[in-house]
């Protein structure tokens, strides 16, 4: 009797049914399945650097020609901090645009909001008694004075907190450059990475830039802060405060001015519509965004909000009376 462990039968022999088995051959059924297993992981090998690939891909569409005039028109981007934008208006390229968008949040929410408010206070005043005239005007410049002072200290107390936020966290990220620079090294790298360069670029520009700027590198990169653009808060207060004043303005004059009592709330309603419809062309306008969108969204909220007072005020004075 052969054994089986030891005998030619572990060589070749078919005894056992896996002679030529063993080298691949059909008697197993695991022949072509070995040889499609193999072609699979050979494909899944060559699409390995799919990303290195798509990347070299995108590359390759910038041409010579391409690659030439940038490399000229890069030097105005550099050295300029609004370059030509390929439609012709100057785009910035610097954090100025972060103190831009703030002081224009702050300008539309207070003119919207003293638009609105006063609007709603005086209609709401009138809709008891639009021939008191004494009483919307006092009615008027209250909400004025009290809704100016009170964005103004929103606008500041909420800045304030950002800003002490963002000095915090610049005081974290220039502790851990001095105490981490290795740590912090890599991870410049690996963030440049996961925005899709490859590892030696990646490194590269992570030296270069490490050796121009390492805290502000780190700061635009990890959280997207400007050291020397950080929010104000006394611009964000100022333009809110002057915005809610010259919003508020409006509604008092539209219905003080109006000589006809009747016709006070119906003339106020249409300033303020066309004010808030002025004040989403101009923000728009200064945002560059499109017009519709932000009239859209001021004038529906602006309607809602008289017809709110305005109900209020008819009820509370028919049932005063």
């Amino acid at each position: 009797m052969v054994d089986r462990g030891t005998g030619p039968a572990d060589d070749a022999g078919p005894a056992d049914g896996t002679g030529p088995a063993d080298d691949g051959g059909p008697a197993d059924g695991a022949g072509p399945a070995d040889g499609a297993g193999r072609a699979e992981e050979a494909g899944r090998a060559d699409n390995a650097p799919a990303d290195e690939a798509e990347r070299a891909d995108r590359a390759a569409r910038i041409g010579p020609e391409a690659e030439a005039r940038a490399a000229k028109e890069s030097d105005a981007v550099a050295g300029s901090p609004a370059a030509a934008h390929p439609g012709g208006a100057p785009e910035p390229h610097t954090g100025d645009v972060a103190g831009k968008l703030n002081w224009l949040r702050a300008g539309v929410l207070g003119a919207n909001d003293g638009i609105v408010s006063t609007a709603g206070l005086v209609v709401g005043v009138a809709a008891v008694n639009p021939g008191a005239t004494s009483a919307i005007l006092v009615a008027g410049i209250a909400g004025l004075v009290s809704g100016a002072v009170s964005m103004a200290l929103g606008e500041y107390v909420s800045v304030s907190t950002q800003r002490d936020t963002e000095k915090a966290l610049i005081a974290k990220e220039t502790y851990e450059l001095e105490t981490f620079p290795e740590q912090e090294f890599a991870e410049l790298v690996g963030l440049y990475r996961h925005q899709g360069l490859s590892k030696e670029t990646a490194t590269r520009v992570a030296h270069e830039l490490t050796a121009h700027d390492a805290l502000g590198s780190h700061l635009h990169i990890e959280l997207g802060i400007n050291e020397e653009q950080l929010t104000n808060p006394w611009q964000a207060a100022l333009a809110s405060a002057i915005a809610f004043t010259v919003g508020a303005v409006l509604p008092i004059l539209a219905i003080l001015l109006t000589p006809v009592p009747a016709a006070r709330i119906l003339v106020t309603v249409g300033v303020v519509l066309l004010a808030l419809a002025l004040t989403g062309v101009v923000s728009a306008r200064l945002g560059g965004a499109r017009r519709g969108p932000a009239v859209v969204r001021l004038l529906v909220g602006g309607a809602v909000g008289m017809g709110f007072t305005y109900g209020i005020g008819t009820l509370l004075g028919v049932s005063g009376g």
